[in-house]
């Protein structure tokens, strides 16, 4: 933990894809040799202290899981199940005698606070807006004023899709960073991530105006799947390329650049100082077909919340939750790089768990580590688990 991001860019221009892999089992001679990463330079702002509370925060390498199979019933979430849940999970967490007291040591009364949803694959599959309200519920309780809370995303038409807007509480704002595509009126221009992946035009990122100069704190609600380019979207995929416009480009098939990019975004002021918390969403777990697919046969209603203020120590878990129910079902694991696993049909991608549109790139949840956003270890991860019901 600790090295230099400068010092990490210029290690991944020539330690090739395989870096960060160590203790990943062989998995045959079938594998590719996949591209070098491009050098990525970054512009942020200069903080004069970073905050103890940025990533990966107050308990570093410590995940909570909540399961409580009462959670989710025939595709419905019980949110008086999930209030038990997040209550139990962040005392747990905190070790704090109330919700209100736990909130209480990430935010203060005076913050503008950002709760970060994931609404990509709404409806089937998102940040669920029961656990959502219970959150908003939880940081008011900690002093914070309905109209300091903000909903936000990058894409407000797949905030639309979800309906988030009718289904928050009265007073909080909802909030898209651009409308389509092309829209790049949110975002800060001097704060950026620049690199040329595959020789596009327009070669920077820039961060979201709203966490550059509008949030004070950020809650991270990621949701528990899969995703066909990084292998799994987590905490830390969910703020960086939450955060960040035209990261689509980082991938194109059947190459992916998600690792480093996903980890080197987290790190850029004040993005990083800002997220205080990940509460991940796992009513519904998506093992295949992640982020968007709708198909029911590779959503799981698993009914779990996992709890952390470290991102990598919570994708690390989520991964091997993720693994372990593709192992289940008889689908190659998301390390595995097959060239006959590869379609370009994304019809058939949605439709068998064997086949994928790109060489998936998990190891960016060890270069994130790596770069000191937290702890990737499963062996020094103190992952305490919680069975409600």
């Amino acid at each position: 933990m600790g090295m230099d991001r400068r010092d990490f860019v210029k290690r991944t221009c020539v330690g090739g894809a395989g870096l960060l892999l160590s203790g990943v089992p062989a998995l045959g001679t079938e594998e590719v040799v996949l591209p070098v990463a491009p050098p990525i330079e970054v512009r942020e702002a200069p903080l004069a202290k970073k905050s103890s509370l940025g990533m990966p925060g107050l308990y570093p390498g410590r995940v909570v899981e909540v399961a409580d199979a009462r959670a989710i019933v025939d595709n419905r979430v019980s949110q008086p199940i999930v209030h038990e849940m997040l209550e139990r999970g962040l005392k747990e967490l905190t070790g704090a005698n109330s919700v209100a007291a736990a909130y209480a040591k990430f935010i203060e009364p005076n913050d503008v606070v950002g709760i970060k949803i994931n609404p990509s694959g709404a409806p089937a599959c998102c940040s669920s807006p029961e656990l959502v309200r219970e959150i908003i519920e939880g940081v008011h309780s900690a002093g914070v004023p309905l109209k300091n809370i903000l909903v936000y995303d990058r894409f407000g038409y797949e905030i639309d899709l979800g309906s988030y807007q009718a289904l928050m509480p009265i007073g909080i704002d909802v909030i898209g960073v651009q409308d389509d595509l092309l829209d790049a009126s949110g975002y800060e221009p001097n704060i950026y991530c620049e690199m040329n992946f595959f020789g596009e035009w327009e070669t920077r990122s820039y961060m979201a105006s709203i966490v550059a100069n509008r949030l004070d704190k950020i809650i991270n609600v990621p949701t528990l799947k899969d995703h066909s380019a990084s292998g799994i979207t987590g905490c830390l995929k969910n703020v960086a390329y939450g955060t960040f416009n035209n990261v689509a480009r980082s991938h194109k098939e059947p190459y992916s650049f998600t690792n480093p990019l996903i980890g080197v975004m987290c790190t850029v002021e004040p993005l990083r100082s800002k997220v205080v918390l990940n509460i991940m969403d796992g009513m519904r777990m998506v093992w295949h077909g992640g982020p968007l697919t709708q198909n029911q046969t590779f959503i799981y209603p698993s009914g779990v919340l996992l709890i952390g203020t470290d991102p990598v120590a919570v994708d690390t878990v989520e991964m091997e939750a993720v693994e372990k129910k593709r192992k289940e079902e008889g689908a190659p694991s998301v390390w595995k790089h097959d060239p006959n696993s590869i379609t370009k049909d994304s019809r058939e991608f949605y439709g068998d768990a064997s086949k994928n549109l790109f060489y998936r790139q998990p190891g960016h949840i060890a270069a994130a580590g790596k770069l000191g956003l937290g702890v990737y270890d499963l062996k020094q991860i103190d992952h305490r688990k919680l069975q409600i019901s």
